[in-house]
């Protein structure tokens, strides 16, 4: 069937059942129907594919399709339609045919009278249908021209028993010929969430998903509007790199869809509206004192009759029928008309200051102190309140709502940048585009940091600080520069000294965290001292996030029930909408002391609340933290979509140093998984990376992975040589990943003969005092040190290990334990050790930890205990590129990586993945390697194929 790609038509399965029962009909009663529809909601598409379905029954197709310009030519549309059978007309008499001929343009003479061409066309129709049935389209109706619309009129309502079936479609709103012929009508509304979603991907993929969710709620099911606004997007709009405008530009086909019905408005209409489609919230009251009292309800009535808007003076609100209306009405404005209507809107908005500043500014031509100082305090106020000048964001009750709070912090960075444009002195200009540049550092827009500091230049008061920490901040992300970072942090610390105080100011907030960030991610004492020096600096409620991590990754057990008492404290005291640079803090102490599943739901609504526009820089890492706390819990098929995730953000946003940071974790987990292969790729790259840099955790982390990845495969001197690197020989201490490798430790040297190596790590980890940290290091230490006790001793410590309280909670350290217990016990021929093994091999194919369920079972075999391992198996195969983006993925390769190899856009790298996880049976991309392996050959897809994996999109 040659009809639209079924994509085009998803969602209008009502609509194609009721023109395919219509062409089923044909010459059985009533021949017609109407569709009638918003601007864009397809009715075209509809028609198109009824003009399809019809040619598949082997119907002829006859179609008009009115423009405006044609509307005052006589007979024009007629013209249209019946032209291909001009040559059918020779078998008609002389006098309908000359009828014809003058239609058709064949004959001179003046233009025949109205019924004598109804006559004429009645019996051309009646001629032609003896060879097969016919449809008539007729699409935009109210444009046909008068003559055209009584003519086929009068056909209509003469052919009810021909073969013939007449469609017609008009726009919501508009008056035409045709509805006094009271055809059945069909409204063509928006296409439902899921139907519009699928449009939008199929259409559009790989969008981001602040993108994506922008793009769905401004097409509001719009079927042309879902194809045509990415179109006039920029691609780096697309990817979420840059913000989105408000409102979205429209294309050309855009454009023409609304344009028309605004253009024929009153010119008061039009100028209302367009302070409406400015204005926060078009409410009538606004729109009144925006008109200086002038305004009368009913110069919205051309409006309303036209369906753009939708009134309610009881309760003084308007609405606009669609999104794009709105765009529509600010795009076809003149630059001079939309700078009146914000100065309207800034004097309506007087007790507003910070609306009121927002539409001053964009009223505004040249350099002018005061609209960029009042701009100036909106955007700060925005950033540190979370409230945007956006108020169709914000709550019922004019509170900062979960949207309006997304919005903030790039709206925040654009009022800078605004602020700094209108400012004639070039001292302010420099101060606010440094604190634009520093911003940006958090919103994602890193690549804006360096030109807006270029931009600001050397002023006099340029704020030096902010200026060291904006470049901290992207030599950290962009290039993990995390030396030259700290020394360029010292000196912004400096730049303060004398302005602190505990007044929570937005930029010593920033700087403390960029310190902060360093200090977690090297060893060095140095950055920790910096960091304790300056919270000194500020009230202690100012810095007290600060002040938890610092204990928490510093000196943990020195108090640790009081640290743990002071994190429930402060996590508690957080407001509901507290800003992410209080949250994210705490978050780093809750997982350096075991606890952040007691407040992931926190992290996790910060999260939501601020990926879209918000302060991207600290949803990374949230997202990295919530993955480490889903893996030490037992969730890893979570922890890797959590990872995932970040991983895409971190990408599209080049915040680089997160990227490493989570494939570093991301190693460790396959290394819990069994996927050696992945884990050396990933591990040399990480190190790699991490060494020269001097960002000794990372490094930490990519030997930790290593040396689990060597215990798995029974090479134990090469795990103990990669874990001994993370704590100083002999004294495992309470640092990170310290505190949590003592296991590791402890089995390594006891299974390379090394058992009084194995008793001084307990030992020393004891006078540590790490058991004292969390449960779960409790729990690690207890087992370590019934792995070293003598034979007497070693059940007695085994029981108590298992018996401390929340022992559970850590299944991979419990069945760890739990195996060990059920090792020594089948050397001791104890029936129990079956109990044991049997419940550590439960956990580890529950939490998926392949090489140590391989373990469990040779165990439980060894104890005469027959078990059966069914490998996860793909659930049908690839095709050969499947398989060959699959491999590269695989690697650790960025989807624009795989495309450059391939010649395919990331996007459909990315829809290729998307699509062929189901079929590997996984949910993310880091059980890749895991999933191929368990493939044979011939479920690749690839065997005996002849396509060229390298097909150009």
């Amino acid at each position: 069937m040659n009809s639209r790609p079924e994509v085009e038509l998803a969602g209008r399965v009502a609509e194609l059942d009721l023109m395919d029962s219509l062409l089923a009909r044909q010459g059985q009663g009533r021949p017609g129907l109407l569709l009638r529809g918003a601007p864009g909601v397809g009715k075209t598409v509809l028609l198109d594919a009824a003009a399809a379905r019809a040619a598949d029954r082997g119907m002829r197709v006859l179609r008009a399709s009115a423009v405006e310009f044609e509307a005052e030519m006589n007979f024009s549309a007629l013209h249209q339609m019946l032209y291909p059978l001009r040559h059918h007309a020779d078998r008609l008499s002389s006098h309908h045919r000359g009828v014809l001929d003058r239609i058709f343009g064949l004959l001179q003479g003046l233009s025949p009278d109205p019924l004598a061409v109804s006559a004429a066309v009645l019996a051309l129709l009646g001629e032609v249908t003896i060879e097969r049935p016919l449809l008539m389209i007729a699409d935009d109706v109210p444009w046909f021209d008068r003559a055209s619309a009584a003519v086929l009129g009068f056909v209509v309502r003469r052919i009810s028993d021909d073969p013939i079936v007449f469609l017609a479609a008009a726009r919501t709103g508009t008056d035409s010929f045709f509805q006094q012929l009271q055809l059945p009508v069909h409204e063509v509304g928006p296409l439902a969430a899921q139907s519009a979603a699928e449009l939008l991907d199929a259409r559009w993929p790989g969008l981001t998903p602040s993108v994506r969710r922008r793009l769905l709620a401004e097409a509001a099911g719009n079927p042309l509007a879902l194809q045509e606004l990415p179109a006039a997007l920029s691609s780096r709009q697309r990817s979420g790199q840059d913000p989105l405008p408000s409102p979205l530009p429209l294309s050309g086909r855009l454009e023409a869809a609304f344009a028309p019905a605004i253009e024929r408005l009153p010119a008061r209409t039009r100028g209302l509206l367009l302070t409406a489609a400015l204005s926060a919230d078009a409410d009538l009251t606004t729109l009144w004192s925006a008109a200086q009292d002038s305004l009368d309800v009913d110069a919205l009535a051309p409006a309303q009759q036209a369906n753009l808007v939708h009134v309610d003076a009881a309760v003084g609100g308007m609405l606009f029928r669609h999104p794009l209306i709105r765009a529509a009405i600010v795009h076809l404005a003149s630059p001079g008309e939309r700078r009146s209507a914000h100065r309207s809107l800034a004097a309506a908005l007087a007790d507003f200051p910070e609306l009121r500043a927002w539409h001053l500014a964009e009223a505004t031509i040249g350099p002018n102190e005061t609209v960029a100082r009042m701009l100036d305090e909106a955007a700060l106020s925005t950033w540190r309140c979370g409230t945007s000048s956006d108020a169709a964001a914000a709550g019922p009750d004019g509170a900062a709502g979960p949207d309006e709070r997304r919005v903030a912090a790039s709206t925040a960075v654009a009022g800078l940048i605004r602020a700094g444009e209108l400012s004639p002195r070039p001292g302010d200009r420099a101060r606010r585009l440094v604190e634009a540049a520093y911003l940006a550092t958090f919103t994602g827009q890193l690549e804006d940091v360096p030109r807006l500091l270029a931009d600001a230049g050397q002023a006099f008061n340029t704020p030096t600080g902010l200026v060291f920490a904006a470049t901290a901040h992207l030599l950290t992300n962009d290039e993990g520069d995390v030396d030259s970072a700290y020394r360029l942090l010292t000196w912004a610390l400096d730049d303060i000294t004398d302005s602190a105080s505990g007044d929570n100011k937005w930029d010593h907030y920033g700087i403390l965290y960029a310190l902060l960030l360093i200090c977690l991610y090297t060893l060095r004492p140095e950055p920790w001292q910096v960091l304790n020096t300056a919270m000194g600096r500020f009230e202690p409620a100012v810095v007290a996030p600060f002040r938890l991590c610092h204990d928490a990754h510093v000196d943990p057990t020195r108090a640790p029930n009081a640290l743990r008492k002071g994190l429930a404290g402060a996590f508690a005291a957080l407001p509901v909408d507290a800003a992410p640079w209080q949250l994210i803090p705490l978050a780093f102490a809750a997982v350096a002391m075991d606890a952040l599943s007691d407040y992931r739901y926190l992290v996790r609504r910060m999260v939501e609340r601020e990926r879209d526009g918000g302060v991207v820089a600290m949803v990374i890492p949230a997202l990295m933290l919530l993955c480490h706390d889903s893996y030490i819990h037992g969730q890893w098929d979570e922890a890797e979509r959590l990872a995932q995730e970040g991983l895409d953000l971190a990408a599209v946003y080049g915040y680089h140093f997160w990227e490493r940071q989570i494939r570093a974790l991301l190693a460790t987990g396959a290394a819990l998984r069994g996927d050696t292969e992945f884990v050396r790729t990933r591990s040399k790259e990480t190190m790699t990376w991490a060494v020269p840099r001097g960002i000794e955790v990372t490094e930490a982390h990519a030997r930790l992975a290593r040396g689990l990845a060597a215990m798995g495969e029974g090479d134990y001197e090469e795990a103990r040589a990669q874990v001994a690197r993370i704590s100083p020989p002999g004294a495992p201490g309470p640092g990170i990943p310290a505190r949590w490798v003592l296991w590791d430790l402890v089995e390594a040297a006891v299974r390379t003969g090394r058992m009084d190596e194995a008793r001084a790590y307990v030992a020393a980890a004891q006078r540590a005092g790490i058991h004292l940290i969390s449960p779960r290091t409790a729990l690690i230490t207890a087992g370590a040190a019934a792995v070293t006790a003598d034979e007497t001793e070693a059940g007695l410590q085994f029981e108590a290990a298992l018996s401390l309280p929340q022992a559970a909670r850590w299944p991979w350290e419990h069945a760890r334990i739990e195996l060990a217990y059920g090792q020594w016990l089948r050397r001791t021929r104890d029936p129990r050790a079956r109990l044991y093994l049997s419940a550590a091999l439960e956990t580890f194919d529950r939490i998926g930890a392949k090489a140590m369920a391989h373990r469990a079972r040779s165990e439980l075999r060894a104890a005469g205990i027959a078990t059966t391992s069914v490998p996860d198996a793909p659930t049908a195969g690839l095709t050969a590129q499947e398989r060959q983006i699959a491999e590269l993925a695989a690697l650790g390769l960025t989807n624009k990586q795989i495309g450059e190899r391939l010649f395919l856009s990331h996007r459909t790298v990315g829809s290729h993945l998307h699509r062929l996880y189901p079929k590997l049976g996984i949910t993310s991309r880091a059980a890749l390697r895991a999933a191929l392996d368990t493939m044979a050959p011939c479920e690749n897809g690839s065997a005996g194929s002849s396509a060229d994996p390298q097909v150009r999109e």
